[in-house]
């Protein structure tokens, strides 16, 4: 008489492992879109923020918008003042600043303000600028595939060719379309 052995044969073992490999060929690729879609809301999100950011600085020093990413942000543990406004935290201060799969550039419209007023803090020295641009551009397609741009019009618009063809630009082009 055999004695029967105990655990599982290389056929199960091998069924096991296939079913496992079909559900992984199945759900990576829907990880890998959600990821993507991720990333983009986030950019879109910064890019609000780096706005809104911009004209709290305006509004607060009353000397036009800041004339790099480090003044709209700065080092941590910096006191907020015109030279590091920290509207923004000190990954996003840095000119490219890269965050969540996605490039961030800035570009100010290089062209002075209108002379400032008396109330302005001392030490913020010459005018701001009268206008800025902010790009976010997908690091690579598998972290985003879309581009967007915004200026100080406040709309955020979208380049679905993700070719980043508002990076040193200002304003954003025309061509790409609104998204807000």
């Amino acid at each position: 008489m055999r004695k029967r052995q105990k655990g599982f044969s290389l056929i199960e073992l091998l069924i096991v492992v296939a079913i496992i490999l079909i559900i992984a060929a199945i759900a990576i690729p829907n990880l890998i879109r959600a990821r993507i879609a991720a990333n983009q809301s986030a950019a879109v999100g910064t890019l609000r923020t780096m706005s809104s950011g911009e004209e709290t600085f305006s509004s607060v020093y009353g000397d036009g918008f800041t004339a790099t990413l480090v003044q709209l942000g700065g080092p941590a543990g910096t006191a907020a003042s015109c030279v590091n406004g920290m509207y923004i935290d000190e990954v996003l201060s840095n000119d490219p600043a890269t965050k969540s799969g996605y490039t961030f550039n800035y570009t100010n419209s290089a062209q002075l303000s209108i002379p400032v007023a008396a109330n302005v803090p001392p030490g913020c020295g010459a005018s701001g600028f009268t206008g800025f641009e902010i790009s976010a551009v997908p690091v690579s397609t598998s972290t985003g595939t879309t581009s967007y741009c915004i200026d100080d019009t406040g709309v955020i618009r979208s380049d679905t060719l993700g070719g980043g063809a508002a990076v040193g630009s200002y304003p954003c082009p025309a061509a790409m379309t609104p998204i807000q």
